[in-house]
């Protein structure tokens, strides 16, 4: 059996763009070793969640990582968990941001957010001035993480089935009014409602905000909400993969997507030397895997915010300069798979898309298919076709010589794709 290595490049995928002769970014650019790669392994494509689906990275890490819709916590569990803080599932969280607004015929739109530098502070102490609040039997609790962006986590029976008041629109930013999913969460949508609204009648008198408005700067006169949820059970990854490893991480949700399945967290940090960061997390792989890590997942940014330039020519020198440094993975010694979490596409103006992600899989007994060279159209012509997120993990499994024999049952762990790590024998 060997241990398996994830190498993600976050937003790997792309769309065909004109100025690159109709090809994407993977397919224009010189990347000898991802071809290498390619050429001695198995390839495809995957679908986090599904083609034409485009998911936030929690989404489809989560996916991938081998955890069902019903198991997912929202992002702002992941966020609390990822900040350390002490997280219960009789509590409902969201993700709340202050920001400053302003009221038009149809409503209060979002004009901006708080800045580094002299926001931080101003935006700290209107946070902890919107702290505790109780309203309808509910006590709403706000921590701030960071420019004016904090957790906020609503005691006393909430239901976290309720829309986010954050539009996320890339062009259109408008306050949005909370509504329950579920008529269970009806009381829950109400108290946001109400919260929200006491927020914006609380912030227009501080005297941070009128300080600010005298001296011509933007007032923070509103508190979105975004990515409700709460902490749900579910099988740790060693319970439900027999996998134990640790995740290479530079953001804090990530920390708490961690925390959340059981993989230990190690601080990656990302710099403005993309190639730099991303030697820096292979050399940890093989740190780990000297350690005896049997799962080891890397995760880079570099290749998303290439994307989010819309610039095709900048993620296409973004795709090579990663490339130098994808030599030296252990594929002697390891199941290396690289891939990404969905398409950020230079074209058109979305945040996502739900295009085809390349797959690579590497390593020691992985059988070479026709592939020669790497890229989604490439790719997609593999051995391993057309993948969705959750069958990353029987995948890499498999070809570790891992797979859970299915039609045995030696493990309560629902959804179980390889054997626990500790089997309880009959003494």
């Amino acid at each position: 059996m060997h241990p398996i290595v994830v190498v993600l490049l976050d937003g790997l995928a792309d769309r065909a763009h004109a100025s690159l002769g109709g090809r994407t970014a993977n397919e224009v650019a010189a990347t000898p070793n991802l071809d290498r790669l390619a050429a001695s392994g198995s390839c495809g494509v995957l679908y986090a969640v599904g083609p034409g689906r485009a998911p936030s990275s929690e989404v489809a890490h989560w996916s991938m990582l081998g955890y069902t819709p019903e198991e997912f916590p929202g992002r702002a569990v992941l966020e609390a968990l990822g900040e350390g803080q002490d997280v219960h599932s009789n509590e409902v969280f969201a993700f709340a941001a202050l920001r400053p607004a302003e009221q038009r015929d149809d409503g209060l739109w979002l004009t901006g957010r708080p800045r580094d530098g002299d926001d931080e502070d101003d935006a700290a102490e209107l946070v902890a001035a919107c702290d505790g609040v109780e309203l309808d039997g509910f006590r709403f609790a706000l921590s701030h993480l960071r420019r004016g962006e904090a957790v906020l986590r609503i005691s006393g029976g909430a239901d976290d089935r309720v829309t986010d008041t954050d539009a996320f629109f890339r062009d259109r930013h408008p306050v949005l009014r909370p509504l329950p999913v579920v008529p269970e969460a009806g009381r829950t949508a109400r108290a946001a409602e109400l919260w929200t609204r006491r927020m914006i009648e609380l912030l227009a008198e501080h005297p941070v905000n009128e300080r600010r408005a005298a001296a011509g700067r933007d007032v923070f006169n509103v508190i979105t909400l975004k990515w409700w949820g709460r902490l749900r059970s579910t099988p740790t990854f060693p319970e439900r993969h027999g996998l134990h490893g640790s995740f290479l991480v530079g953001s804090r949700f990530l920390q708490g997507l961690a925390r959340a399945v059981g993989l230990v967290p190690l601080d990656a940090p990302e710099t403005d030397d993309a190639p730099g960061d991303l030697s820096a997390r292979i050399h940890q792989i093989t740190d780990r895997l000297g350690a005896g890590d049997t799962f080891v997942f890397s995760h880079l940014k570099a290749t998303d915010e290439a994307g989010h330039t819309k610039d095709p020519a900048m993620k296409q020198r973004t795709i090579e300069a990663l490339d130098a440094e994808l030599g030296a993975l252990p594929t002697d010694r390891a199941i290396v798979c690289v891939t990404g979490d969905h398409a950020t596409p230079t074209y058109a103006d979305v945040i996502h898309s739900g295009d085809p992600v390349p797959f690579l899989l590497a390593g020691p007994g992985v059988r070479p298919d026709p592939v020669q060279s790497f890229g989604e159209l490439d790719c997609a012509g593999g051995i391993l076709g057309h993948l969705r997120g959750p069958d990353m993990m029987p995948v890499l499994l498999n070809a570790a010589d891992r797979p859970l024999f299915l039609g045995s049952r030696p493990t309560p762990f629902p959804g179980a794709d390889g054997y626990p790590e500790v089997l309880e024998p009959l003494r």
